[in-house]
Formats: C-alpha cells, sequence, structure tokens
C-alpha cells in the first residue's frame, strides 16, 4: 500500500518557521487549509492541542505525530514539515529537540485504508537511516519523493516452521486509535526482528481489532506484552506470562518489554489482575469510569433502538387504524408482522444496555448475566409490578452486576476451578445475585411505588389540571416508556373506558416531546454531538411523530443528568398546555400520528402543545449542555495548569 492519496507535494515542508510546537501545528495546518483539506483551521488546531492535553504525541528520536479527528476535516490528509534547528517541547521533561512533525488530519466517519497508510508512515519513522534521510532533503520535492517510495514489508514469520524460535504476542491500543496504537505495533516488530523473535502484534485502533490472535497462537506464545493505553479483552490471556505498559513505552523502549517478557520469573496473568492500564483521558477529565461504562452499553444499544424503533413507526404510520383499545394493525396483516418484528427489537434494548455496561466492567463473565439482569428489571412480573424499571433498571443491572464480578475476581480461587470461572462460576453467581437483588430487594419498592403513584394521580384527577399536567408531563419525560411513563399512561387509558378523554388527550401531547426534542437539538446544536448521535437523532424525530418515546432513551442513558431533566420539563410544557387547551383523545396512543388520524379534538392546538414542548426541551437540553461544557473546560484547563510534575506523574501512572 502506498500513501500518496494522504497528501502531496504542497502538504510537506522541510522549513519551519516555529520556535515552539504549537507554532509548527498551526504551520502544518494551515498548509492543510490552503490546499481545501480542512474547512475550519482554527477549530481543527483547537482540536489538535485537546488531544495534545490528554497526550503528549512527542516520541524519541526527535518525531512528533499530533492528529486529531475533527469534523471540520474534508479529506483524511498528512502533513509533514522539517525543523532542522529543532523544536523543544514545552511539555516534555527530557528537551529532546523534535526535528520531524507529521500532523494527521482525520475525518471523524473515515475509512479503514488511511489507517493502514498510516500504519506504513509510522513504520518508516523508526528507521534511523529514514529519518536520516528526510533531514537532509534538500527541496520539498525530494522530501515527498522520500515519504512516497514503498518500503515493502518484511513478511511475517511462521510460527508453525519455526521451531527453534521464540514466540510473542502484542497488544497494541490509544484512546483516539490513530497514532499511538500503530507506533507500537511497529517499534515491537522492529525489535523483534532485531532480537531474532517471531512476534503477532494486534492493533485495537480507530477501525477496530485487527490481526487479532487464535487461540492456538496464544497457546504456543511464550508471553504476551501488553502495550495499551485503553481497556483491552484480557481474559483470554488466562495463565500466560504477560507484561503491561502503555504504547509509549513500547515505542520508546520496546527492548525493555522483551526483556520482561523473557524473564521466566514474568507474572502471570489471572482473573483478578488488577493491571489492566486505564485511558489516559479518564485521568485528565477527572472523572470516574462510569460515563465510559455508560457508553459502550448505549452504543450496542442504539441499533436495537433504531431497528426497532423504525419499524413499529413505520407499521403503525402505514397499517394503524385507530380504535378505542389504542392505535391497532389489523392480525394476519403484513404490516402487524412488520410490527412483531419491531417489537423484538425494542424488546431486546433493554437487556443489551445492561449486558454490556455489564460487560465494560467486568468483561466477558458479566455479559450474560448483565443481558439477563436487564430482562428481569424490564419485566415486572417478577417482581409483581405493573411496568419494569425500564432503561435507568437496566443500567442499575449493569452497574451492579459488572462490579459483583469484579468483586469476585478478587477472591482466593483454588487453581483447578480457574478455568471454570469466567464461563460457568462467576455467570451463575452473578445471575443469581443480580435476580434476587431484583426480585427480592428493588422489586417490591418499585411495585409499592408504581401503585402510590396510581393513587396520586387518582387523587389529582379531581383538582387543578396545572398541578395534574405538571406531575402527568414529569413522569411521562422521565423515563420515556418506563415505569414512570407507564403508569401515568395506564391511568390515563383506564378513563377512556370511563368516558374521560382529556387526560389521554393531555398526556398524548407529552408522548412525544423527549424524542421530537432530541432529534430537534441534533439538528440545531451538532457541535454537542457525535456522527452516531446525529444520526440516532434523525431516527428519533421518526419515532417521535408516530408516538414512540423510547426514541430518546439512546441520549437519556448516555447523559441522563442533562437529558431527563431536558425531556421532564418539555413534556409539562406539552401537558399542561394540552390540559389548557381541553385537548382529548379517545385512542391509547399519543404524538402527531393521532392528529393526522383524527383522534383528536383540536388537532392545530394539540400539534401546537407539542411543538411548544419539543422546543423547550431542546432549548433546555442546549442551555444546560453549555453550562455544563463551560464548567467542564474550566477544570480540565486547572488540570492542565496545575503543574509539570502532575503531568509527568500522569505519564507515568500509562
Amino acid at each position: 500500500m502506498n500513501i500518496e492519496h494522504l497528501f502531496s507535494e504542497k502538504l510537506v515542508t522541510i522549513d519551519l518557521h516555529s520556535n515552539t510546537k504549537e507554532g509548527a501545528i498551526t504551520e502544518l495546518a494551515n498548509l492543510l487549509y490552503q490546499q481545501d483539506r480542512i474547512s475550519d483551521i482554527d477549530k481543527f488546531v483547537k482540536a489538535v492541542f485537546s488531544r495534545e492535553n490528554e497526550l503528549s504525541t512527542t516520541f524519541e528520536h526527535g518525531v512528533a505525530l499530533p492528529h486529531a479527528k475533527s469534523d471540520t476535516v474534508k479529506q483524511t490528509s498528512i502533513a509533514i514539515g522539517i525543523s532542522r534547528r529543532g523544536i523543544y517541547d514545552s511539555k516534555k521533561t527530557d528537551q529532546q529537540p523534535i526535528t520531524i512533525f507529521v500532523l494527521i488530519a482525520s475525518k471523524k466517519l473515515s475509512n479503514n485504508e488511511h489507517i493502514q497508510a498510516l500504519s506504513l508512515v509510522t513504520a518508516k519513522l523508526l528507521d534511523e537511516e529514514f529519518r536520516k534521510s528526510l533531514l537532509t532533503a534538500k527541496s520539498n520535492k525530494e522530501l515527498y519523493q522520500l515519504l512516497t517510495i514503498e518500503k515493502k514489508e518484511p513478511t511475517n514469520i511462521d510460527i508453525k516452521k519455526t521451531k527453534d524460535q521464540r514466540f510473542f504476542i502484542g497488544v497494541t491500543g490509544c484512546p483516539v486509535g490513530i497514532a499511538h496504537t500503530y507506533l507500537a505495533e511497529s517499534s515491537l516488530k522492529k525489535t523483534a526482528k532485531e532480537l531474532g523473535v517471531a512476534i503477532k502484534v494486534e492493533t485495537n485502533g480507530s477501525i477496530g481489532v485487527q490481526n487479532e490472535p487464535t487461540p492456538d497462537e496464544i497457546a504456543l506464545a511464550d508471553a504476551i506484552i501488553i502495550a495499551s493505553d485503553k481497556k483491552v479483552e484480557l481474559e483470554r490471556f488466562q495463565g500466560k506470562h504477560v507484561v503491561f505498559a502503555g504504547t509509549k513505552d513500547a515505542i520508546d523502549h520496546a527492548d525493555r518489554l522483551f526483556k520482561q517478557a523473557m524473564d521466566p520469573d514474568a507474572p502471570i496473568y489471572k482473573a483478578n489482575n488488577k493491571h489492566q492500564p486505564k485511558q489516559r483521558t479518564e485521568k485528565v477529565k477527572g472523572g470516574s469510569n462510569l460515563y465510559k461504562y455508560l457508553m459502550n452499553g448505549v452504543s450496542y444499544m442504539i441499533p436495537f433502538v433504531v431497528v426497532g424503533g423504525l419499524l413499529i413507526a413505520l407499521s403503525l404510520a402505514i397499517g394503524g387504524k385507530p380504535t378505542p383499545a389504542g392505535l391497532q394493525i389489523p392480525k394476519g396483516s403484513f404490516w402487524a408482522e412488520v410490527n412483531q418484528v419491531g417489537v423484538t427489537g425494542f424488546t431486546l434494548m433493554i437487556p443489551i444496555l445492561a449486558g454490556f455496561i455489564a460487560y465494560a466492567i467486568g468483561d466477558r463473565a458479566a455479559l450474560a448475566p448483565g443481558m439477563i439482569g436487564g430482562w428481569i428489571a424490564n419485566n415486572g412480573s417478577f417482581y409483581h409490578a405493573q411496568a419494569g424499571a425500564g432503561f435507568i433498571g437496566a443500567i442499575i443491572a449493569g452497574l451492579l452486576v459488572g462490579y459483583f464480578v469484579l468483586l469476585i475476581k478478587k477472591a482466593p480461587i483454588p487453581k483447578i476451578l480457574e478455568p471454570l470461572m469466567p464461563i460457568m462460576i462467576i455467570p451463575i453467581l452473578a445471575t443469581l445475585f443480580i435476580a434476587s437483588i431484583f426480585i427480592f430487594i428493588i422489586g417490591a419498592p418499585i411495585s409499592s411505588l408504581m401503585n402510590e403513584l396510581y393513587k396520586v394521580l387518582t387523587g389529582l384527577s379531581g383538582g387543578s389540571v396545572v398541578i395534574l399536567g405538571i406531575v402527568i408531563g414529569l413522569m411521562q419525560g422521565f423515563d420515556m416508556g418506563g415505569p414512570f411513563g407507564k403508569v401515568a399512561f395506564l391511568f390515563s387509558v383506564g378513563l377512556i373506558a370511563e368516558g374521560q378523554t382529556q387526560f389521554m388527550g393531555a398526556q398524548a401531547c407529552a408522548i412525544p416531546v423527549a424524542p421530537l426534542g432530541m432529534g430537534l437539538a441534533t439538528f440545531i446544536a451538532k457541535k454537542y454531538f457525535d456522527k452516531e448521535s446525529i444520526a440516532n437523532g434523525k431516527s428519533a424525530l421518526a419515532m417521535g411523530l408516530v408516538g414512540i418515546s423510547e426514541g430518546a432513551i439512546p441520549f437519556a442513558a448516555s447523559d441522563p443528568l442533562i437529558v431527563i431533566p431536558s425531556n421532564m420539563i418539555g413534556s409539562v410544557v406539552a401537558c399542561v398546555l394540552g390540559f389548557l387547551f381541553g385537548i382529548t383523545d379517545a385512542v391509547a396512543h399519543g404524538g402527531p400520528i393521532v392528529v393526522l388520524l383524527g383522534a383528536v379534538n383540536k388537532p392545530l392546538l394539540a400539534l401546537f402543545a407539542m411543538l411548544m414542548g419539543t422546543i423547550v426541551t431542546a432549548g433546555t437540553y442546549l442551555i444546560l449542555k453549555r453550562l455544563f461544557t463551560s464548567h467542564k473546560k474550566q477544570t480540565v484547563n486547572d488540570i492542565n495548569t496545575s503543574s509539570a510534575i502532575k503531568q509527568s506523574g500522569l505519564e507515568q501512572v500509562q
């Protein structure tokens, strides 16, 4: 593979003018901007500096690889500059001058090819003769030609044919997965060749896991070298000699890692080993791992929400008919089958959320009990409640299972039982634990709470419609189809049979507010959302239009402290307006679809109430997010400027 498509002769320079690393980055970013590779130079440079604050990209041998993923990048590109006098990195204590800068501008959603090409660049930079040739280039053209000469990589050693050769496995990974991951890979391979040993290196980069070792290869390996700054799967290395380090250790001192790995007394990995590396970004932000665990669950849940929600929305929009029992699809019809497929996806999303939150904490042994716990949490029949605990119950189940599994792993285990721990003993114990928690401890209070809430609504039904609208709106917006929303919904549906349809009318206005509000927020403030969330916002809009409030769950699960209050406030506005306008709805459903189907008495006012609630939810989210982001940035700046000693200590921890 070559790298010509990533840059051109106009993206290299043999004469960087800046005296600082920051200035050199800005110079190279300006080259990218002039060649229309990025659309906003200030925004991109800010993203690069932010990445630098997380982890310095200055390496040994005078090489720096600053990089960032950004929406402002039009085409994934590389800009390369030479500083003949050398530039000192103010954040490095060794004061080694940087002479070679490689600035990597990556699109948020880029293909795999550029990552593979970048690995070739990093491999070249480890070669001393190649670095010398770059520093002696007499023109930009000569520099460009040196960079684009394709050097054939030596073929991998066939470990099956090398009986007398020692064999090792390496695992590399960094939070962003662009530079450090592949530099560490190249360094391990280069050092292995110098030592006359064989190695297979797995990379955990931005495109996922590549070159994963097989069970047979793991069994043959003399030792494992984990050079990673983020979580990697470790249970497969149970019983093997394992050396833990960061990517910079592999890049700068791979020989030391091999020396440790070759030591007959190298530590043997066990499931309760505490050496799993943490992501550097967590240390900088000063936060806990909770956000990472939630996002792991949300990322796996989103496809189920999207597939299930859109299939239900499509079947209701085309095949649904208003009836006194709600929006119904005729049995036996094609759309009834489509609806059932969608319901399957929706049914699975809560166990998936719980399972992968647990997996992020306790690895594979926690996956099955996490999913089972999520299923129990979402099924009120296990603990005699009218409605399950929804996504909030799933989060609780996932966290409890994950930490319970970690606790078990720390317990002393007889050696004979160790192989059974991850596949049998831990999953069974964790499953019984979470089932007992929900059925015998959490379940009864949930059931009692649901009954009390129903009584509260009954008591308020003859009073102020404003107060009633506030209570129903808060319940509807709190958990988006979860137990609180379901209690309010069942209360409103029960009154339809008695001829009182105003309660359902008001709640029908509140039901779509959460997904419509979050969908709107992704359109008007894209800077607060990644590509996946923006795409999910479109799905949430579609679900909101047909009254599926669960479309907002991925947003609430990943950012509950901001999203849930925003949804509640917007839902209150819509519900109160529904009561004040005297909206009635004889169909047990909500959202704009019941308006279009003629189920409400005042369609324009109903749509207005939904619109106002949607705008309030989106606006509240943006206000809270802006306040939170400003506070967060200030906290990060305080940490980054505290002291050089603290920064040095951070790098040692990693």
